[in-house]
């Protein structure tokens, strides 16, 4: 008698994903704190921000590109991807904010995000 296998993907290896995008995604944070600094402080600052600034983004789609690969092949919880996916919104809205040149809200909202990213990865 044949026994037939399927092979899915381990959920470690979904899980050990996420938990890398989310480090990703918390180290261009903090990098961007860091270039804000040197944005007010030097030259290339700005320049230096504004990359930052699409790395940081391109961390958070790779977030939830993370998430729901996590979550659709072992059936667990869609919670990492609401995670995932608010922080995305977030995300949007920083870059908008950085863009329309408004600090006022544009700097505490880094900072929240931060405080988030650090949580999510303390929780993977």
């Amino acid at each position: 008698m044949a026994t037939e296998v399927t092979a899915t993907a381990s959920p470690q290896r979904g899980s050990a994903f996420l938990r890398i995008a989310i480090a990703l995604q918390t180290l261009t944070i903090f990098l961007q704190s860091v270039s804000a600094g040197l944005l007010l402080t030097s030259s290339y600052g700005e320049t230096l921000h504004s990359a930052g600034a699409r790395v940081m983004y391109g961390a958070s789609m790779l977030y939830v590109l993370a998430a729901v690969l996590a979550w659709k092949p072992g059936g667990g919880s869609p919670r990492p991807v609401r995670h995932a996916s608010g922080f995305l919104v977030l995300a949007s809205v920083q870059v908008a904010l950085g863009i329309a040149h408004v600090p006022a809200v544009h700097l505490p909202l880094g900072v929240l995000m931060f405080g988030l990213s650090v949580l999510a990865l303390a929780r993977r």
